[in-house]
């Protein structure tokens, strides 16, 4: 046999190890999904339950991909950092290898907020982000302390992924159902979130990825949105991801982070 014979041999086998490598890793991994209505799949089709969740969500997309030992979909619309204490970090089995969440959102006030800009004035709109800032600021941290906790108690040696959210709006789109003041109070807003659920994250000792970047360019409004806007039917789905939102943007965040 030959020298590049050889060579081309040794290439093949190494590349087929690789492929081999992550199915079986991933075959061994019990995975739970956690947190709220951006990761129960809300804005993509399939929703069902009191939880609406979907099978389009990141969660049971990435399980799909990946076929891990066990999968357990806990994430709920409407979670907030005491849902998380009390229902689902307890409902978290032993022996959970990988955890994924996004939480605090809810805490921060984000519907009662949506609600406001979307009917009121842009001054109206700044003092109720403000608002958001300043739970986010004072109370919140201690939230996301508790439910990062009690993840942890029940799942010690748990890889957890803390997925942020993304910046709801296009500000440079010229059409759009809010105001370009709006949107950028609403997106200043996010960004104080992002930072404090990084913050509190990493000093758990948890992996945190930003989705920021991979929503780049897909904001509400936008020509190409990953980001429902205003939806009347079912309205729930209004100012959550699209399928391309859960497919394009939370899944690669996710992917990369889990290890």
């Amino acid at each position: 046999m030959g020298r590049a014979t050889v060579l081309a041999c040794l290439v093949t086998s190494s590349v087929l190890s690789l492929a081999l490598a992550a199915p079986a890793q991933a075959a061994s991994i019990d995975y739970v999904a956690l947190g709220d209505s951006y990761s129960s799949g809300v804005g993509a089709p399939g929703q069902s339950g009191t939880c609406l969740r979907s099978n389009n969500a990141y969660g049971p997309k990435w399980a799909a991909a990946n076929s891990p030992a066990s999968f357990q979909f806990l994430a709920c619309s409407g979670a907030t950092t005491d849902d998380v204490v009390r229902t689902q970090a307890p409902a978290i089995r032993a022996g959970a290898d990988l955890i994924s969440i996004t939480i605090g959102g809810n805490d921060a006030g984000f519907a009662p907020t949506i609600v406001t800009c979307l009917t009121s004035s842009d001054s109206a709109c700044a003092n109720k982000v403000n608002q958001g800032k300043t739970y986010v600021a004072n109370t919140l941290p201690g939230k996301l302390d508790a439910a990062y906790s009690a993840i942890r108690a029940k799942a010690p040696d748990a890889r957890v992924v803390v997925l942020s959210y993304p910046l709801m709006f296009d500000t440079a789109a010229l059409i759009c159902e809010m105001s370009t003041a709006k949107r950028r109070a609403i997106n200043d807003g996010a960004r104080v979130l992002d930072e404090m659920i990084k913050q509190r994250a990493e000093a758990a000792g948890f992996v945190y990825s930003e989705v920021r970047d991979e929503f780049t360019g897909h904001g509400v409004c936008s020509s190409r949105p990953w980001l429902n806007g205003l939806t009347i039917i079912p309205p729930q789905n209004s100012y959550h991801p699209n399928s391309s939102g859960y497919t394009s943007g939370y899944l690669p965040a996710l992917t990369g982070a889990a290890g």
